[in-house]
């Protein structure tokens, strides 16, 4: 069972919120995070926060040991990976084996999250990008040596997330983010990547962290996707917020489509609650 979790990336977007579902089953609750993307603004009191890179896990004192493990503390985005080339090295690469040895320190289970650009475009996507590459391989890591160590592990694959606590400012903005930003900013021509026709399953964060604390609770190994049935295009989006789009040229890594993987995430009991178009509606009628 769940005691002592630690929630690597605890103080970003989907950590703070996974932080916050885990304090609903009075769990008690670590976060390690490099503030690279997370912030202080999104801190729990009930959570105790550690600061420091991934890749020096091994030498900070918990003053605990840990039952559960959540890693989303890596680099996570895609077309911006290729300028950020070092950071994805850091953060990705050379951060993931320290985490696989503190995990085995501690005999915990680890829920690491994955990239669904793995699936994308059948499968092409998975080397497409810096980013794309290091979170497969990375998988593919955690999958064998949780295997050749006889660890507890699984590992989740979001569909991008959108939500309380998403960046809506700055180069890692999430498009959901930045679009709702733009609009309160007075605009009405919304930016989007050509060809606009690419699709995305949209997510709410707490279904993501729904679907990641029943993964922690009762899943084992690999393909636990979370993620909505339904999927829109980025013209679709622009449409809901009663805009205008103007294309950016195209962009190196950005897939068309990746097939939705949620079978076994569902047989846990999971499944989507929340859906974009009203969570947009909400949010412009408070606007």
């Amino acid at each position: 069972f769940m005691e002592n979790v630690l929630v690597i990336g605890g103080a970003g977007f989907v950590g703070s919120n996974l932080c916050k579902r885990l304090l609903k089953q009075n769990l008690s609750v670590c976060s390690y995070d490099n503030y690279f993307t997370g912030l202080d603004s999104n801190h729990h009191s009930s959570v105790d926060y550690f600061e420091g890179d991934t890749i020096d896990i091994n030498n900070v004192d918990f003053g605990r040991c840990f039952s559960h493990i959540y890693h989303l503390g890596e680099y996570s985005r895609v077309e911006q990976s290729f300028d950020d080339i070092d950071i994805v090295f850091k953060f990705n690469m050379q951060s993931i084996y320290p985490v696989l040895k503190f995990v085995k320190h501690n005999n915990a289970k680890l829920i690491y999250s994955g990239s669904s650009t793995k699936y994308g475009d059948n499968g092409e996507n998975s080397i497409a990008s810096p980013y794309a590459w290091t979170k497969k391989t990375n998988s593919e890591l955690v999958k064998v040596f949780c295997e050749w160590n006889n660890l507890d592990y699984a590992i989740s694959y979001f569909y991008n997330v959108y939500g309380d606590n998403e960046l809506s400012e700055g180069k890692y903005s999430t498009l959901i983010g930045k679009y709702m930003n733009l609009i309160a900013s007075g605009e009405s021509k919304l930016p989007v990547v050509s060809p606009g026709s690419q699709t995305r399953n949209f997510t709410d964060v707490r279904d993501i962290v729904e679907g990641l604390y029943l993964i922690g609770k009762d899943g084992y190994g690999d393909e636990y996707g979370i993620g909505s049935d339904q999927s829109y295009s980025v013209l679709d989006i622009v449409k809901m917020f009663n805009c205008e789009a103007f294309f950016l040229s195209e962009r190196k890594g950005n897939r068309m489509s990746a097939p939705l993987k949620t079978k076994k995430t569902k047989s846990l009991g999971w499944e989507c609650k929340f859906n974009l178009p009203d969570y947009i509606k909400k949010k412009l009628s408070k606007n």
